[in-house]
Formats: C-alpha cells, structure tokens, sequence
C-alpha cells in the first residue's frame, strides 16, 4: 500500500495512500468535458476535440528527463503529459453531418494541423514507446499512420505543412544508439564563473545542470527532418540531422528557414537562450546562406528583450520577404531611448532594409492585403496602441486605430480575427478594406462578447452580432469570407456548451446537442456582488451558493483569490466574467466546496493599485482591506457566517493566502497550494515586481510571509507538487514555510504530490487534493467553535 509520509510533532507519521472526496464530488470530477473546436482553412468542416479527463498517477509518473525547461518521456521521445486529446469529431459545416473517423485505438492525439487547402489534418499518435504520424483525409474521414516514421516531438513545432499542401516537413528520430550513460565517478567538479558583467536570471527550473545532462539533451532533441509526400506515404531526409526548433517555409515554397540550437549551453538558462543558427534552405534541404547567429541569450535584463534579430517569420503577403524587429535600446526597458524596436525587412536576395521605428516595445504584428496592423505597448502606463501600416508606401505615416490601458477591458475592442492562407501562413481575415474583431465584451455587469466589422481606411465599425444578456455566446471563426456566416460556441445558465452555425440577421442553427452531463449543478445559485474598499477602489466578486440553499442562512464561506497588480483604480475595478456561463466544476477547483455547504466568493478582487516601479510598497495594506471588503459585503448580505470564512488560492494566490492569515484574523483558516513564500530566493523580481532584492530589501522582507511565520495562528494547509516547474515556486518554498509555521507553534499540514507539477493533473492527485481541501475547512471552518459572543450582524 502507497503510503503518505506526514510529520506530526516532529515524528515520521504515515497515512494510508491517495484519499478520494465524497461521493458527490466523484460524481461531477468524473463528468465528460465538453469538447473544443477547430475549423478548416477551407471552411467545410468543423473538427471537435475531447481531451481526456484524468491520467492516472501511473501515467503521470512515466520517466521524465528536465532538461533546459523541457519535460521529456525517453520512451517516447515526447512530451510529458503534453497537451493531447482522445477524440476527434468531423463534421460538416453545411449541415452538421458526421464524417466517421477510424482512428486508432491505442494511443492519444496531438494538436492537428490542417494543410493550407483543407483537405487534409496531421497529427501525432502518442504509445507506450513511440509517437507515429498520422493523415485525415478530411472528404473521406480516412485516416492511416505513415509508416517509417517514428516521430521526435521533444521540442517545439514537429509538423509544418509546405504551401503545396502536397508535403509536409516533419521531425523524426534519427539513427542513434542508446542514450548517453551517467557517469559512475564524477570525472571533476562542476564550475561556474562570472567575469563582472550584470546578468540577472529569474528563478527558473528544469535546468541543465551537468556535462551528461548537455550530452542527454542533444540526444533526445535531435531531429532528422523528413519531406513526407502526403499521398503515397514516401519520404526522404531533408537536411542534415539536428536540434531545430523552428521550421518556416516562404509564402512561395521555394525557401524554408530552420532555426537550430547549437552549444555551448548553459546551467542558469532554459533552451530557447541558447545560442541559434537560422538558415535558408531551397525545397531540396540544400543550404543556400546563413541568416543569423544569435549568441547565448545572457545578460538580457528583466522584462527586457535580447539584442538583435527576434520574432522572425516570413511577411504572408508576398512570396519570399523576411520580416523580423530588432531592439534599440539594447532590450533594457530601463534605458532612455527615443525609440525602443524597429521593424526590418528582407526580400531574399536583396538587402535588409529599416521599414519603421517604434517608440514602445513591439507586442505583435498581423498582416492583412494592402496593410498591416502593428502592436506596441509603452511599459510604465501598461499602454498598448494598434497602429495601421499601408504596405504600398513606406514612407505613409502609420494611423493609431486604437490606444488605451491595456488592463482596460471594457474598451477592448476585440481581436483580429485570422485565418490560414492558400500558402499556410496566417493573415487576416478580409473583406475588400474590412477587418473583423472578436472581442469578450466585457462590461460592469458580465461579459457579452461581440463580432464586429471594422474598415481599415475610414475606422468605422458595424456590429455583426452581440451575445445576449442571459447567455454567453462566443463567436469561434468566420465560415465565409464576407463575416455573414460564422461558427459561435453557445452556453447558458441551464444549457451546456454547443456549436452553432451564426449568421447575420439569421437564425443560429446548431452543430451540436450535447446535454447537461452534471444536473445536480444546475440548483447552485450564482451572482455579481459589487462593493468598495475603503479608498474608493470599486471591487467585486461572484458569490456561489450551494444547491438546495435556503434564504436567509449564514454559511461557512471560501474566498478564493488572485491578487493583480493594477496602474489605476478605475481598471482595478472592472470585471471581465460572466454569471450566464453553465456552471462547469473540474479539476481540484474550489467551486467543489459548494458541494460540502459552503458559500464560495469566487474570484474576489484582490487589486494592488499604484505605479508599476512602486505598487508593490502597500501590498499587504491593499489586500488586507480587499479581504476586509469581500467578508463585509457578504455579511452585509446575509450569506456569509463571519467566524466562518476560510481563504485560499493557487500559486501567487496562495503567497496571498500565507499573507493574509500572517496579517489579519479575517480567516479561521487558508489552504496555499503551490506557492513562494520566501521572496529572498526570488531575489531578482516576482510578478510584475521590477525591483531586485538588493534595490528594495525591506519590501522583499515585508512582502514574505516565511518571515511572519511566527504571527500565522490560523491552521494552514499547504499544498505543492513535488515536481513543480514554475519559475519561483520551487518546492523548497512550501517545505521551509512547513518548517517555519510548526516551529513556532503554528497549526501547518504539508501535503506533496508525488510527480505532479505546478498544476495538478493525475486523477489520483486531485482527488486527494479535493480531499484535504473539503476536510481542512470542515475542521477548521465549518465546525469551528465561535470566535466570540453572538455579533449584531
């Protein structure tokens, strides 16, 4: 029997194995989820994906190299635990008809890739020991593995469509013999040293961290590419074998670039800081000239960006033009620059060429015909601006079509809406001089999202279509080119997820008929409460009620929370959720707590408002007063029983949790699952924190509650992966505030996952995770003994 080891009283204490919740909680985790949707470049299919509910901790615990911020399975030279499915489903766009699909019976799915004609989908098949490579003809919903090609999926994109939509470039393994050995004696120390120049690194793990580490990951990164011909199966080498992560063909098919990683490596850096060579290559896999060589990505400061060329691709309006953006205040935000980026272009077998200078950092670039739309965000206001580019006259002066905060949701005007190209490159979508922009909508009572028109030249704008107050109806991807007709995703209070076919001025007309695969939820009761923290700033929060709640009764209460560090109050307060959305309850969500009776307060504003270089100064301050709020709002309205009110949260949530019950006795007790709580091994920033420990060190001090461990008197239950892989939250920082709370005196549990990372997946793992959470707050909150004598609530 697996045994879990607990330290009680400074003794080895062991529990029975993985725990199980109660029935109830079983019945909704073990639920189907409801799919996903893709489109056809072509617009004549519309392909659902399920993805599987939970691996098993066996499955989670299949052998895993870390190497350079890569999780890897050596049997399968994948991912592990990547993101896969375990069913497709293809439909007709025109009436919804199912094209059956054999696919296989072993094995899951990766992410499909659709050629630029849509006639056919790639896709990885992951085993036991090997991933092959699959074809969906999307007319015939035929499907078959290419046989030969055992497929190397370790690193990056491993399958590229040619333009031809005839080819494909894939990665496979190449011949090889077995893996590199561990040495039995260490053949001398391992040695680091700095020669005085500033380079700080965030805290990051996976990290190489000896010569056979380096020796492992050329082994399992290496690739051979292949030229598959889609048709007949056959393939042959392209190129010489090596450790690619990017594969671009040009627009035209006659170029494609590869962007290899070559040593000397590093033991402070994850892999996409190694140095890299881009090349350009004919159709053939010959070498025709070396575009760039980019050092070792050190020394680039926090929230900066490296010297040089970066986001390369190929420009999709023209058949072979390089464009890339270089930085000119050498990637420090911090420096004083006139301009920060500048946007270059190349035709291939011309000169490179300045195209225009950006005053703030390049976020993004999107191309249309005739014109481009470019991003850029200055970084002390957190501003983003969205500016216009005729593409025929380079010397045209660009016009702002938008500019606002960018934590401002209720002025987002939406998302421009792509597709993928007659060549397989993303443009956007376009009707004659109109653009089309899916947004969320957010507004000060739920978000309806939107599909608007929008004309590059004149900047008018005509709305298409608006979800309806008592639903959340999210448009998906446009079926004609013109935007009449598009695929929207369609939920509601008391109706499931579904597919619809939208049209403008016309009746939806449904893809789908899934049904409610969890009616018990439907009796719990969901509202926006809105309320102010004592300096005016507008907060909010949903309150959920558990099912058969009767009116008028106080209940045990969960405040579950993220805090956001925001420039303004007057975005501090927005909120971006909807109550019209069906309630869904997965994973090791806290929602599961209304099943146990509880009132959940559901994402209860935690803002921490002032100037980015200095917001972090009142941050006990601000979320001790947004706590304060949440619980008086919920007393004031008769839900909520204020000696029983537990707090909890994820990650930075639950760094705010070990805070909260350090400075305040608003809680009876919190649940911290996969938190830092000792801000000196950050000591180069957190968050959105700029400042490093050596500039502010009082506030790193202040900020920890590993340093208040002595003023926690409330019982906290912490939570960690043992395998956590986010930057920051290693799992020393859960052990060490363990330590801290029991030796002095405080109520602690420490529950370590075994296998699991920063998010828990394993079903035996949530599980068990849902089980210490429910009976941490029913000890500690819902049969706590009262605080005091009756209070005049």
């Amino acid at each position: 029997m697996m045994l879990t080891l607990l330290l009680l009283a400074g003794m080895a204490h062991a529990e029975d194995g993985y725990k199980k919740p109660p029935q109830p909680v079983l019945d909704v985790l073990n639920a189907p989820m409801a799919p996903t949707a893709q489109v056809n470049p072509s617009r004549t299919h519309v392909l659902l994906l399920r993805r599987g509910r939970y691996p098993s901790i066996a499955q989670v615990s299949q052998p895993m190299l870390r190497l350079a911020g890569l999780r890897t399975n050596p049997r399968t030279n994948g991912p592990h635990l990547g993101i896969t499915f375990v069913e497709f489903t293809l439909l007709r766009a025109a009436d919804g008809q199912t094209v059956p699909l054999a696919l296989p019976k072993d094995g899951v799915f990766g992410m499909p890739r659709w050629s630029s004609d849509g006639k056919w989908f790639a896709f990885t098949s992951t085993l036991t020991n090997r991933i092959d490579l699959m074809l969906c003809e999307t007319a015939t919903g035929k499907v078959r593995a290419v046989p030969g090609i055992n497929v190397n999926a370790a690193i990056s994109e491993t399958i590229q469509w040619m333009p031809d939509s005839r080819h494909l470039l894939v990665k496979s393994i190449p011949k090889r013999g077995n893996p590199p050995e561990a040495p039995l004696v260490p053949s001398g120390p391992r040695i680091q040293e700095s020669a005085g120049r500033r380079a700080p690194v965030r805290t990051l793990q996976d990290l190489l961290t000896s010569a056979h580490d380096m020796d492992l990951f050329d082994y399992y990164m290496t690739s051979q590419l292949l030229m598959v011909e889609v048709q007949t199966g056959k393939f042959t080498p392209y190129y010489q074998p090596g450790l690619y992560s990017t594969i671009e063909p040009s627009p035209d098919g006659r170029h494609v670039f590869l962007v290899r990683i070559h040593r000397p490596y590093s033991l402070l850096h994850t892999w996409n800081s190694f140095p890299q060579t881009t090349l350009l290559l004919d159709p053939n896999g010959r070498e025709e000239e070396k575009l760039f060589e980019k050092g070792m990505e050190d020394g680039v400061a926090i929230e900066g960006v490296a010297p040089g060329p970066r986001s390369l691709s190929w420009r999709p309006d023209e058949p072979a033009t390089l464009f890339w953006v270089e930085a000119l205040d050498s990637g420090d935000p911090a420096r004083k620059a006139p301009f920060r980026d500048r946007l270059m272009t190349r035709k291939i077998g011309g000169q490179a060429a300045e195209w225009m200078k950006l005053e703030h950092r390049f976020r993004g670039i999107d191309w249309g015909k005739g014109f481009a739309l470019v991003r850029d965000e200055e970084r002390n206001r957190r501003w983003t601006r969205t500016m216009i580019l005729n593409l025929s006259d380079r010397g045209a002066m660009p016009k702002v079509a938008v500019s606002r905060s960018s934590q401002d949701r209720y002025r987002d005007p939406g998302t421009p809406i792509e597709h993928i190209s007659s060549t397989g490159h993303r443009m956007l979508e376009q009707d004659g001089d109109h653009i089309f922009l899916n947004a969320l909508g957010a507004t000060p009572t739920g978000a309806r999202p939107f599909l608007d028109r929008y004309n590059v030249k004149t900047g008018e704008t005509s709305r298409l279509f608006r979800s309806a107050e008592k639903s959340y109806e999210r448009p998906l991807a446009l079926l004609s080119a013109d935007g009449s007709r598009w695929l929207s995703e369609r939920e509601s209070t008391t109706e499931p997820i579904n597919f619809y076919i939208s049209s403008s001025g016309g009746e939806a007309k449904a893809l789908t008929h899934f049904t409610d695969p969890t009616p018990q939820l439907r009796k719990i009761r969901k509202q926006l409460v809105t309320y102010k923290r004592p300096d005016g700033v507008d907060l909010s929060f949903t309150l959920y009620l558990p099912p058969d709640y009767k009116e008028g009764t106080r209940l045990p209460t969960v405040v579950w929370a993220y805090p956001r560090e925001y420039v303004d109050a007057g975005t501090a307060g927005q909120f971006g959720g909807s109550t019209e959305r069906f309630t869904t309850i997965t994973s090791t969500s806290h929602l599961f707590y209304l099943l146990a009776g509880y009132a959940v307060l559901d994402d209860a504003s935690m803002p921490v408002v002032g100037e980015p270089a200095v917001v972090n100064n009142t941050y006990v301050e601000q979320i001790v007063a947004s706590a304060k709020a949440a619980i008086d709002k919920a007393v004031e309205i008769g839900v909520t029983d204020r000696d029983r009110v537990g707090v909890g949260g994820h990650s930075y949530g639950a760094f705010m949790t070990a805070n909260l019950l350090a400075h305040s006795d608003l809680f009876r007790a919190g649940v911290a699952r996969s938190g830092a709580y000792n801000r000196t091994l950050t000591p180069f920033g957190f968050q959105s924190e700029r400042r490093t420990i050596w500039q502010a060190p009082e506030l790193y001090l202040k900020m920890s509650p590993f340093m208040v461990a002595n003023k926690i008197n409330e019982p906290l239950l912490l939570i960690h992966g043992e395998a956590d892989n986010n930057a920051g939250t290693f799992p020393i920082q859960s052990d060490r505030m363990y330590q801290a709370v029991r030796g002095n005196g405080g109520k602690v549990r420490l529950v370590f996952l075994p296998n699991e990372s920063h998010g828990y997946v394993g079903k035996e793992s949530v599980e068990h995770t849902l089980a210490e959470m429910i009976e941490w707050f029913d000890k500690y909150v819902k049969n706590a003994p009262p605080l005091s004598a009756k209070r005049d609530n």
